[in-house]
This record gives C-alpha cells, structure tokens and sequence, in this order.
C-alpha cells in the first residue's frame, strides 16, 4: 500500500512530536518533522511529501509566505495550514497561499485525519470555511473578480467542463450547498462532492468561489448562477 508523506513543521517541538506520534498510528500515512529554521524548502525538495503540516505563527518565519512558496516550488505538495485560532482574516490570507486547508492547532486527531486523507482525495477542505462564511465567500469572489485575466482571457483550462459541472457551478455561484444541490438535481451529496472536485481539477481552481469567479469573469455563468447558452454549446 502506497502511504501519503506528511511532512510537520512548526516552531513547538512538542506540537510536532504530538502530531507525529498521532499520525504514526496511521498505516496509510509516513510521518517526517522539521522546525522551521531546518531549512524545509530543502527538506521538502529532497523528501517530495504529498502534503506539508504548516504552523501558520512561525516565530522566526512567516508561515503564510512559506505556505506560498511551497505552492510555488512544489505544486505536487499540498499545504494544510495549522493556526491557534483562525478567523476571516487569516482564512482569507491562507487562501491566497494556495494552501487547501486551515485547521485549528487543537483540531481533533480525527479531524486531522480524516482532512489528510481527503487532501490526498483531490479535494479542497477550505470550501468548507469560505461556504461556512459568507463574509469569507464574498471577499474571496471579489478578489479573484478582480484578478486580472492574462492572454487572450481564457483561464488554463485542464479538461472542458460537461453539462452537469456547469449546471453545479451555477448553483454554486447562487450560494447553495453540496446537500441543498443534491436535493435540487436528485443525485448524491457525495456524488456533487466529486463533482466539485472535478471543477476545481479542470479550471485550475484553488476552491469553489474562485471557480465561480472564473466562470463570471468568463461569461460562462451569470452574476445570479444562470448559465450561459453559448458555454453550454462550447464546452458540450
């Protein structure tokens, strides 16, 4: 069985320890450790982990501007940032390092669990804070609307999205949940999660707001979710 690599870092030797010893009990997981002045740019170019542990309040460091480096160097990496208490603000800035998740550092060893192996799924945990907070939700869309378009304003497209994706990002950019979607089109809550996952996969986006910005600023969606007939036809 192939085990996913998770790599800590942190300023607290003890937090590290802790999170080892909790993620060692794990078969499908390989655990590493480092403190943030072990040069982990280093550690992570020769060891390659599927997923970086990141403390967001390094001492010596800026956790943010290491999160945004990682994604940068290492897009094969995804980073799960570690914060004392997380609010708007900070989700907001750890959005914007690319990272696909932000846990509180008191997380349940469950939760912590169970957010590595959707990590290593495909899938975006942070969706979860921005559709938990519409003041988050609001902010992020505002950003990526007016992240300026580069080339002939065609966002890198990976795959061509289908019928069902587009009319899911339509209810998405209304503001509805996985459940309230599942319920609307009659498929499965989990069925719509993959969905999700395959947009985001396709457009090259970081989470579900950035996705329907993309799908905005492209004209693919309306402002209030509707789709549009020309997209529809482009993209089959």
């Amino acid at each position: 069985m192939k085990r996913t690599k998770v790599l800590i870092i942190d300023d607290e030797v003890f937090f590290r320890a802790g999170v080892c010893r909790i993620l060692a009990q794990q078969p499908d997981l390989r655990v590493m450790e480092c403190g943030p002045d072990d040069y982990p740019l280093e550690v992570i170019d020769a060891s390659l982990p599927d997923i970086v542990l990141l403390g967001s309040n390094l001492a010596t460091h800026s956790g943010l501007e290491l999160g945004r480096k990682i994604a940068q160097h290492y897009p094969n990496t995804r980073v799960i940032m570690l914060s004392p208490d997380p609010d708007d603000t900070e989700l907001f800035d750890v959005i914007k390092t690319a990272a696909v998740a932000c846990l509180r550092k008191n997380v349940t060893a469950e939760e912590l669990v169970t957010t590595i192996r959707r990590t290593t799924r495909g899938e975006y945990p942070i969706n979860d804070a921005v559709l938990n907070s519409p003041r988050l939700a609001r902010q992020v869309l505002e950003q990526f609307q007016d992240t300026p378009v580069t080339g002939n304003g065609t966002p890198d497209v990976i795959a061509p999205l289908t019928q069902r994706e587009i009319q899911i990002l339509s209810y998405i950019a209304d503001g509805n949940t996985n459940r309230k979607i599942a319920d609307s089109i009659g498929i499965s809550e989990q069925t719509i999660k993959s969905h999700v996952s395959a947009i985001l996969r396709k457009l090259n986006a970081n989470h579900r707001a950035h996705a329907v910005a993309l799908a905005i600023r492209n004209n693919w969606i309306s402002r209030k979710g509707e789709t549009r007939a020309t997209h529809r036809v482009g993209f089959g």
